[in-house]
């Protein structure tokens, strides 16, 4: 059956895509592997302009849409990370953006969105609420909306990630934070093609499991919130089209406890000097609740480290 991402459109991604964000490091921490217990190869993609993997896949869509899209309004609702991706490749072609953001998201992710040129709108308790205040902006203006884990290139850019991840194979499972499911989507695609033996777990909040209840059952599942510190995997409403790529590709989804999140990130930063967020370190998470995983030889991305001041003070000192 054919996939709606392209093989053909990852492998381009991998070098069409602002060199800014792509052959990013990878490699086993070792402090951090022996505290685990596990091998666990680290795909860090926090080193860029937006500190986030982001950026791949706002910079492929634009890429990919800028002749169909270049007389429409561009619209988006965000956590942050993707927000300030499409903010970063819309200023680099001189796009108006209209970014649609909760009322209670991350200030340091909003400042940055603004300081790349884009108008950013608070509306709404949550990522859901502002992702529904966006998409009636452009049902009554006739704004394009691009979503996140839908729109077809923006998870063929993620899966540019697994093309850098196969090239240097050293594991044989792939842990990835599974939010609106363009990063967990555009991998599997591409890791299955390659090495259809890999497994590719996903990862979730405990807090925040529509995604994980929806894929394991195989139905769209909504919940009445998503309260999780992880706000880049707090997905309240799955997005039907990311469930329905997943199939065939992901081998399992497994949940993290708050806690275990607020454990992963203080062990990244004793370990590995690195200042990971909280959906950012979900895979590393995922090993320390899933005792089973720590067998295999594992691998996992480390996706953002946008962290407010008061946040690194609160959980990783």
């Amino acid at each position: 059956m054919q996939h709606r991402l392209s093989i053909e459109n990852i492998e381009r991604a991998a070098i069409e895509i602002d060199a800014v964000f792509t052959n990013t490091p990878q490699f086993n921490c070792e402090p951090l592997s022996k505290e685990l217990g596990a091998q666990l190869t680290l795909k860090v993609e926090t080193l860029n302009p937006i500190r986030s993997f982001k950026g791949r896949g706002a910079d492929f869509f634009m890429s990919e849409t800028q002749s169909a899209l270049h007389d429409q309004q561009l619209v988006c609702a965000t956590a942050g990370n993707f927000g300030q991706a499409m903010a970063y490749a819309c200023r680099k072609r001189s796009r108006h953006l209209i970014i649609y953001s909760a009322t209670n998201a991350n200030p340091l992710k909003i400042e940055r969105m603004r300081s790349m040129g884009a108008e950013v709108r608070q509306e709404g308790d949550n990522f859901d609420g502002s992702k529904e205040s966006a998409k009636a902006f452009c049902a009554s203006t006739g704004a394009h909306f691009v979503e996140d884990g839908r729109d077809i290139a923006i998870s063929e850019g993620a899966g540019s990630i697994a093309v850098e991840m196969m090239k240097q194979r050293t594991f044989d499972t792939v842990l990835v934070p599974l939010g609106n499911g363009a990063l967990i989507t555009g991998m599997a695609r591409w890791i299955k093609y390659v090495a259809p033996d890999v497994r590719v777990v996903g990862v979730s909040s405990v807090t925040a499991d529509a995604m994980e209840a929806s894929w394991r059952s195989g139905t769209f599942i909504e919940r009445p919130s998503a309260n999780t510190i992880a706000d880049g995997i707090a997905v309240r409403t799955p997005v039907p089209e990311a469930l329905e790529d997943m199939k065939g590709l992901v081998d399992d989804v497994v949940l993290v406890s708050e806690d275990g999140l607020v454990h992963a990130m203080k062990m990244m930063f004793d370990r590995a000097g690195l200042v990971i967020e909280p959906a950012g370190i979900a895979g590393v998470a995922a090993v320390l609740e899933h005792q089973h995983l720590r067998s295999e030889r594992l691998a996992t991305i480390l996706c953002g480290s946008n962290l407010t001041s008061e946040q690194i003070n609160t959980w990783l000192r």
